[in-house]
């Protein structure tokens, strides 16, 4: 069969995001435009004649660091070495870079195989939200921050600078972006999205969990008590597991942080929400 990987525009073409929906992933419902600005040249469809088989996310965020997402064959074409192929043409997009993934369970013995070494195990929590309160006077919306204070923080935390996704990231509809300011300093920032399936946040960044939970529950208020949120946990932070679990929320997915390299030197105990295991 005439197997072809092409390159896509994910604004215009959503089968990755259509088939992570699919596979029980939990996709935010705007996350396109922000995935795409990370490198608009990182996305790969494979098609036997007009019909999608296989996708898979390579996305340079600069010459020293990339992640792999979204790699999913169609069930009927797996086995069938389709997977591998488009797999090794996203690799090629990455030639220079330590490049990070989020890998299911069942793939990770393969991921070990491809070189990738596991750095630490993230799981996901499921919880609800609560009542509305009144935002406490620490918390700003980002959209009143300097976009360069943020970018500041971010870049002490996220293992490469990120500026073209933040700007998208942080202004998605039916979203909410918050800061944590202290003595005109931002010391920590959250954002929570709608998805698929309730609303996730991603990241949340906090230097403590003093300031992670203030950030946390103005985001649960957000979504409103009715509504199921999603927080994707670091397991060598350890007190980011405990706030969950003080949230009464539930493990529910568990995925391994690989990297083909030394593991960046991110400062986990900051990280008590992953941005997303699509980029990292």
């Amino acid at each position: 069969m005439n197997y072809q990987i092409k390159n896509i525009n994910l604004i215009k073409n959503n089968t990755p995001i259509a088939w992570a929906e699919i596979e029980g992933w939990n996709p935010g419902v705007y996350d396109a435009r922000a995935f795409y600005a990370v490198d608009n040249r990182g996305y790969f469809v494979g098609y036997i004649g007009n019909k999608a088989i296989s996708s898979i996310s390579a996305v340079a965020y600069d010459k020293t660091f990339g992640f792999l997402g979204f790699y999913i064959v169609k069930p009927e074409h797996r086995g069938k070495e389709y997977g591998v192929k488009i797999w090794n043409e996203a690799l090629k997009h990455l030639p220079t870079q330590n490049i990070g993934l989020d890998g299911v369970v069942e793939q990770q013995d393969n991921y070990k195989k491809s070189g990738f070494k596991l750095a630490y195990k993230n799981v996901r929590y499921q919880g609800k939200g609560i009542d509305k309160i009144l935002l406490a006077k620490h918390l700003v919306n980002l959209s009143e921050i300097p976009f360069e204070q943020l970018q500041k923080y971010d870049d002490q935390i996220f293992p490469t600078s990120r500026p073209s996704f933040l700007k998208e990231w942080i202004k998605q509809p039916n979203s909410l972006s918050l800061g944590y300011v202290e003595s005109g300093k931002l010391v920590g920032y959250g954002m929570v999205r709608k998805c698929k399936n309730g609303f996730k946040v991603g990241p949340l960044f906090a230097n403590d969990v003093t300031i992670a939970d203030g950030l946390f529950q103005a985001l649960r208020s957000f979504v409103g008590k009715e509504e199921t949120i999603f927080l994707d946990v670091p397991v060598p932070n350890k007190k980011a597991i405990e706030m969950a679990r003080i949230c009464n929320m539930t493990p529910v997915f568990e995925t391994a942080r690989m990297y083909t390299k030394k593991a960046p030197k991110t400062p986990i105990k900051k990280v008590f929400g992953v941005t997303t295991f699509e980029v990292g």
